[in-house]
């Protein structure tokens, strides 16, 4: 009763916000909200210095995907690390939905090596699903899909061209599974390259356990170049917002894209016909014709050996920048477009 005897209206129940559980990796937790670089052991050198896996767990506050971000796992392919580390610049988890692990240096010994390899020269792409018992590179692996891809729904693996070879911005994935090409327009590269799974490989163990992937090419190995760093940035975060995980930042490069990728059904390099000092005309996303000419072939006195060719309609996903060669030398990456509906 209230003091002048008029019953006391029931008070509203309160409503108590449930937190969302903490985010365990390696012997941390992460709580709701919060951010968190975290070391997984990977082994010691010679001196007793150990090395580890650098991680950043984002865990937001509301409940929501996980994704995982991953670059260098091949050590000399560095475009994907400042993609990484520009992409953490613009994410929140007090307002994010879900969980990001960041993986900005798989290949740790390879990049402190200067090389693409780890010091016992495997393949790290070529050594998944891993053993926790198995070669180092097993165990790298091993690590990766137990405290990283085994707990994530979608996966972003982020590369480069090999030594001496830059890439167009481009998405390799699997464009007859429906989910994943939409994930891959909404990144919204130039190409799309429809990718066959490689024996080995982080995707394809990645695909075994249940996750999607999306692997990004661009630029070239040891180098920043900033066209392919800021088209990843951009892509990862538009994938991130179609995963209801963020809102987009009010930037005009963030806008979705003027026009949808081009799918690539299949592709082949253009070689050297003989060896010889090579000089492209070819840009990276042009257009060719089969026949087109594509550059020229030149001895060291000058003398001009042959023509480069496209041996196929296409768009230019890849290229050499080596100016001297040997016959059979691969120069031009050049990928088969989906025919337009109609066409």
């Amino acid at each position: 009763m209230s003091a002048g005897g008029e019953p006391t209206p029931p008070r509203a129940p309160v409503r108590r916000r449930v937190l969302r559980p903490s985010f365990a990796i390696g012997t941390i937790k992460v709580r709701a909200g919060a951010r968190r670089e975290v070391s997984l052991p990977i082994s010691r050198l010679i001196t007793g210095a150990e090395v580890s896996l650098p991680v950043h767990v984002l865990h937001g506050r509301e409940d929501g995907p996980v994704l995982w971000l991953s670059a260098a796992i091949h050590g000399d392919e560095v475009v994907g690390i400042d993609v990484i580390r520009r992409v953490l610049a613009h994410l929140d988890p007090k307002t994010m939905r879900g969980t990001v692990l960041a993986v900005p240096i798989v290949n740790v010994l390879g990049a402190m090596n200067g090389d693409r390899y780890l010091p016992d020269r495997r393949d790290l792409n070529r050594s998944f699903p891993g053993s926790a018992r198995g070669s180092l590179a097993g165990r790298i692996a091993h690590l990766m899909m137990t405290e990283i891809i085994a707990r994530s729904e979608v996966g972003i693996d982020l590369h480069s061209g090999a030594d001496r070879r830059t890439n167009l911005p481009q998405i390799r994935c699997d464009v007859e599974d429906p989910r994943t090409r939409e994930l891959a327009e909404a990144f919204g590269a130039p190409v799309i390259f429809h990718a066959r799974l490689r024996d080995g490989s982080l995707r394809a163990a990645a695909r075994e356990r249940g996750a999607r992937v999306l692997l990004y090419e661009a630029g070239e190995a040891w180098r920043f170049d900033e066209w392919a760093i800021e088209a990843g940035v951009v892509g990862v975060l538009r994938v991130l917002a179609v995963m209801d995980m963020i809102e987009l930042p009010d930037l005009p490069e963030l806008a979705p894209p003027l026009s949808a990728s081009e799918i690539c059904l299949r592709s082949g390099w253009v070689r050297a016909r003989r060896a010889g000092i090579v000089h492209l005309d070819a840009a990276l996303g042009q257009h060719v014709k089969d026949g087109e000419r594509l550059g020229e072939l030149y001895s060291s006195f000058g003398k001009r050996l042959a023509l480069v060719k496209a041996d196929r309609d296409g768009v230019v996903i890849g290229r050499s920048v080596a100016p001297i060669v040997q016959r059979g030398d691969a120069l031009v990456h050049l990928g088969e477009l989906e025919p337009a509906e109609g066409g």
